[in-house]
Protein backbone atom coordinates (compact mmCIF):
# COMPACT_ATOMS: atom_id res chain seq x y z
CA UNK A 1 0.00 0.00 0.00
CA UNK A 2 1.04 3.59 -0.88
CA UNK A 3 0.60 6.98 0.99
CA UNK A 4 0.57 9.93 -0.66
CA UNK A 5 1.09 12.76 1.69
CA UNK A 6 -1.62 15.49 1.92
CA UNK A 7 -0.93 18.42 1.02
CA UNK A 8 0.04 21.37 2.66
CA UNK A 9 -2.70 23.72 3.27
CA UNK A 10 -1.49 27.62 3.59
CA UNK A 11 -4.36 30.48 4.56
CA UNK A 12 -2.80 33.84 3.37
CA UNK A 13 -4.51 36.83 5.10
CA UNK A 14 -2.97 40.11 3.19
CA UNK A 15 -4.97 42.90 2.47
CA UNK A 16 -2.58 44.54 -0.19
CA UNK A 17 -3.34 42.77 -3.63
CA UNK A 18 -0.49 42.88 -5.49
CA UNK A 19 1.40 41.64 -2.07
CA UNK A 20 -0.87 38.78 -1.87
CA UNK A 21 -0.92 37.77 -5.93
CA UNK A 22 2.91 37.64 -5.60
CA UNK A 23 3.12 34.89 -2.45
CA UNK A 24 0.20 32.58 -3.58
CA UNK A 25 2.19 32.31 -7.05
CA UNK A 26 5.45 31.70 -5.10
CA UNK A 27 3.89 29.61 -2.41
CA UNK A 28 1.92 27.58 -5.15
CA UNK A 29 5.15 27.18 -7.08
CA UNK A 30 6.47 25.49 -3.82
CA UNK A 31 3.66 22.98 -3.70
CA UNK A 32 1.41 24.54 -1.31
CA UNK A 33 -2.44 24.62 -1.92
CA UNK A 34 -2.94 28.50 -1.01
CA UNK A 35 -5.93 30.17 0.78
CA UNK A 36 -6.69 33.60 0.49
CA UNK A 37 -8.31 36.39 2.31
CA UNK A 38 -8.20 40.16 2.20
CA UNK A 39 -9.45 41.16 5.48
CA UNK A 40 -9.51 39.26 9.29
CA UNK A 41 -13.50 38.76 8.74
CA UNK A 42 -12.74 36.26 5.47
CA UNK A 43 -9.99 35.04 7.09
CA UNK A 44 -12.09 33.61 10.08
CA UNK A 45 -14.55 32.08 7.59
CA UNK A 46 -11.90 30.71 5.67
CA UNK A 47 -10.14 29.32 9.07
CA UNK A 48 -13.00 27.59 10.28
CA UNK A 49 -14.42 25.58 6.72
CA UNK A 50 -10.95 24.64 5.72
CA UNK A 51 -8.41 22.35 6.68
CA UNK A 52 -5.59 24.56 7.20
CA UNK A 53 -1.85 23.59 7.99
CA UNK A 54 -0.46 26.77 8.34
CA UNK A 55 -1.95 30.63 8.61
CA UNK A 56 0.39 33.63 7.10
CA UNK A 57 -1.60 36.57 8.67
CA UNK A 58 -0.83 40.41 7.99
CA UNK A 59 -1.17 42.58 10.68
CA UNK A 60 -2.50 45.77 8.98
CA UNK A 61 -5.93 44.53 8.26
CA UNK A 62 -8.80 47.13 7.27
CA UNK A 63 -11.56 45.49 9.26
CA UNK A 64 -9.96 44.09 12.21
CA UNK A 65 -5.94 44.28 13.96
CA UNK A 66 -4.13 40.86 12.59
CA UNK A 67 -3.15 40.54 16.47
CA UNK A 68 -6.90 40.39 17.10
CA UNK A 69 -7.04 37.69 14.48
CA UNK A 70 -4.10 35.88 15.86
CA UNK A 71 -6.06 35.95 19.50
CA UNK A 72 -9.00 34.42 17.55
CA UNK A 73 -7.29 31.94 15.99
CA UNK A 74 -5.46 30.53 18.93
CA UNK A 75 -8.79 29.62 21.28
CA UNK A 76 -9.41 26.83 18.82
CA UNK A 77 -6.34 26.21 16.96
CA UNK A 78 -2.27 25.17 17.65
CA UNK A 79 -1.75 25.08 13.81
CA UNK A 80 1.52 27.57 13.28
CA UNK A 81 0.63 31.53 12.61
CA UNK A 82 3.73 33.27 10.94
CA UNK A 83 3.18 37.10 10.97
CA UNK A 84 3.90 39.19 7.50
CA UNK A 85 3.49 42.95 8.29
CA UNK A 86 5.49 45.85 7.87
CA UNK A 87 5.58 46.93 11.30
CA UNK A 88 8.74 46.54 12.46
CA UNK A 89 9.05 47.80 16.64
CA UNK A 90 10.08 45.43 19.07
CA UNK A 91 6.93 45.89 20.92
CA UNK A 92 4.92 45.27 17.83
CA UNK A 93 6.56 42.13 17.53
CA UNK A 94 6.29 40.95 20.95
CA UNK A 95 2.32 41.67 21.14
CA UNK A 96 2.08 39.33 17.64
CA UNK A 97 3.87 36.91 19.09
CA UNK A 98 2.29 37.40 23.01
CA UNK A 99 -1.44 36.55 20.83
CA UNK A 100 -0.09 33.33 20.01
CA UNK A 101 2.58 33.95 17.15
CA UNK A 102 5.01 31.54 16.13
CA UNK A 103 7.70 33.42 14.08
CA UNK A 104 7.40 37.24 12.74
CA UNK A 105 9.02 38.50 9.62
CA UNK A 106 8.70 41.89 8.89
CA UNK A 107 7.89 43.53 4.93
CA UNK A 108 10.13 43.43 2.53
CA UNK A 109 11.44 39.71 3.31
CA UNK A 110 13.08 37.62 0.90
CA UNK A 111 11.00 34.43 -0.92
CA UNK A 112 13.69 32.47 0.12
CA UNK A 113 13.92 33.50 4.13
CA UNK A 114 9.79 32.65 3.77
CA UNK A 115 10.03 29.24 2.78
CA UNK A 116 12.89 28.57 5.18
CA UNK A 117 10.30 29.93 8.23
CA UNK A 118 7.40 27.76 6.60
CA UNK A 119 9.93 24.97 7.11
CA UNK A 120 10.89 24.98 10.28
CA UNK A 121 7.56 26.00 11.86
CA UNK A 122 6.02 22.77 9.96
CA UNK A 123 8.92 21.02 10.90
CA UNK A 124 7.78 21.91 14.92
CA UNK A 125 4.28 21.19 14.55
CA UNK A 126 5.45 18.07 13.26
CA UNK A 127 6.89 17.32 16.36
CA UNK A 128 5.34 15.44 19.54
CA UNK A 129 5.42 16.21 23.11
CA UNK A 130 7.67 12.93 23.77
CA UNK A 131 10.96 14.51 24.10
CA UNK A 132 10.57 16.39 20.52
CA UNK A 133 10.68 13.07 18.65
CA UNK A 134 8.78 13.23 14.95
CA UNK A 135 8.34 9.63 15.08
CA UNK A 136 5.70 7.64 17.48
CA UNK A 137 6.21 3.77 17.81
CA UNK A 138 3.46 1.84 19.25
CA UNK A 139 3.66 -2.17 18.52
CA UNK A 140 3.97 -2.78 14.99
CA UNK A 141 2.40 0.61 13.82
CA UNK A 142 4.86 3.43 13.02
CA UNK A 143 3.44 7.40 12.80
CA UNK A 144 6.25 9.75 11.36
CA UNK A 145 4.98 12.97 11.76
CA UNK A 146 7.24 15.16 9.78
CA UNK A 147 6.92 12.77 6.58
CA UNK A 148 3.24 12.43 7.38
CA UNK A 149 3.59 8.25 6.89
CA UNK A 150 2.41 5.55 8.89
CA UNK A 151 3.66 1.78 8.42
CA UNK A 152 1.86 -1.22 10.08
CA UNK A 153 4.24 -4.43 10.36
CA UNK A 154 6.47 -2.43 7.97
CA UNK A 155 4.36 -1.45 5.35
CA UNK A 156 2.47 2.06 4.51
CA UNK A 157 -0.85 2.14 5.41
CA UNK A 158 -3.23 4.13 2.76
CA UNK A 159 -4.90 6.74 4.56
CA UNK A 160 -6.91 10.00 3.42
CA UNK A 161 -5.97 13.36 4.44
CA UNK A 162 -8.26 13.41 7.03
CA UNK A 163 -7.93 10.12 8.63
CA UNK A 164 -4.17 11.64 8.28
CA UNK A 165 -5.14 15.16 10.40
CA UNK A 166 -7.59 13.20 13.19
CA UNK A 167 -4.15 10.78 13.51
CA UNK A 168 -2.05 13.44 13.95
CA UNK A 169 -3.68 15.46 16.47
CA UNK A 170 -3.85 12.26 18.63
CA UNK A 171 -0.46 11.36 17.86
CA UNK A 172 0.87 14.94 19.37
CA UNK A 173 -1.19 14.18 22.49
CA UNK A 174 -0.04 10.74 23.05
CA UNK A 175 -1.39 9.17 26.17
CA UNK A 176 -2.77 12.63 27.34
CA UNK A 177 -7.12 12.04 26.28
CA UNK A 178 -8.18 14.78 23.63
CA UNK A 179 -11.60 16.03 24.12
CA UNK A 180 -13.79 15.02 20.80
CA UNK A 181 -14.76 19.26 20.77
CA UNK A 182 -10.82 19.71 20.38
CA UNK A 183 -10.35 17.05 17.85
CA UNK A 184 -13.40 18.60 15.89
CA UNK A 185 -12.03 22.16 15.92
CA UNK A 186 -8.65 20.92 14.74
CA UNK A 187 -9.37 18.54 12.09
CA UNK A 188 -13.14 20.04 10.40
CA UNK A 189 -12.56 23.47 11.99
CA UNK A 190 -14.93 25.53 14.64
CA UNK A 191 -17.76 25.38 12.01
CA UNK A 192 -17.90 21.21 12.78
CA UNK A 193 -18.14 21.73 17.19
CA UNK A 194 -21.20 19.60 17.10
CA UNK A 195 -20.70 17.11 14.54
CA UNK A 196 -19.56 14.08 16.68
CA UNK A 197 -20.86 11.53 13.96
CA UNK A 198 -17.89 12.80 11.94
CA UNK A 199 -15.47 11.83 14.44
CA UNK A 200 -17.16 8.47 15.20
CA UNK A 201 -17.15 7.73 11.88
CA UNK A 202 -13.35 8.48 11.07
CA UNK A 203 -11.88 6.93 14.46
CA UNK A 204 -14.19 3.68 13.47
CA UNK A 205 -11.85 3.89 10.23
CA UNK A 206 -8.49 4.90 11.88
CA UNK A 207 -9.28 1.55 14.15
CA UNK A 208 -9.97 -0.55 10.46
CA UNK A 209 -6.35 0.32 9.72
CA UNK A 210 -4.08 0.53 12.44
CA UNK A 211 -5.65 -2.04 14.99
CA UNK A 212 -5.34 -5.97 15.26
CA UNK A 213 -8.60 -6.38 16.75
CA UNK A 214 -10.83 -3.06 15.73
CA UNK A 215 -13.90 -3.98 17.60
CA UNK A 216 -11.40 -4.15 20.83
CA UNK A 217 -9.06 -1.50 20.24
CA UNK A 218 -5.95 -1.15 22.55
CA UNK A 219 -4.62 1.81 20.19
CA UNK A 220 -7.14 4.37 19.82
CA UNK A 221 -9.79 4.68 22.97
CA UNK A 222 -12.74 6.10 23.56
CA UNK A 223 -13.17 8.15 26.36
CA UNK A 224 -16.90 7.82 27.17
CA UNK A 225 -18.46 11.02 26.88
CA UNK A 226 -15.08 12.95 26.80
CA UNK A 227 -12.77 11.96 24.10
CA UNK A 228 -10.66 9.92 22.46
CA UNK A 229 -6.88 8.63 23.53
CA UNK A 230 -3.90 7.55 21.55
CA UNK A 231 -2.56 5.23 24.49
CA UNK A 232 1.53 4.10 24.30
CA UNK A 233 4.00 3.37 27.20
CA UNK A 234 7.48 4.18 26.96
CA UNK A 235 8.52 0.97 25.59
CA UNK A 236 6.08 1.92 22.54
CA UNK A 237 3.44 -1.08 23.57
CA UNK A 238 -0.19 -0.98 24.41
CA UNK A 239 -0.99 -0.63 27.95
CA UNK A 240 -4.63 -1.61 27.92
CA UNK A 241 -7.71 -2.40 25.61
CA UNK A 242 -10.93 -0.39 25.46
CA UNK A 243 -14.64 -1.27 23.77
CA UNK A 244 -14.77 1.12 20.48
CA UNK A 245 -17.20 3.54 19.91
Amino acid sequence: MSLRAPVTRVLLVEDEEPIRRFLVTTLEAEGYEVFEAANALEGETLAGNRRIDVFLVDLGLPDRDGVDLIRQLRTWTQRPILVLSARSQERQKVDALDAGADDYLSKPFGVDELHARLRVALRHAAQTTRAGASTLRIGDVRIDLETKTVYRAGLVVRLTATEWRLLEALAKRADRVVTSRQLLHEVWGPGYAEQGHYLRIYIRQLRQKLEVQPASPVLLLTETSVGYRLLVQSDGMPLRSAASS
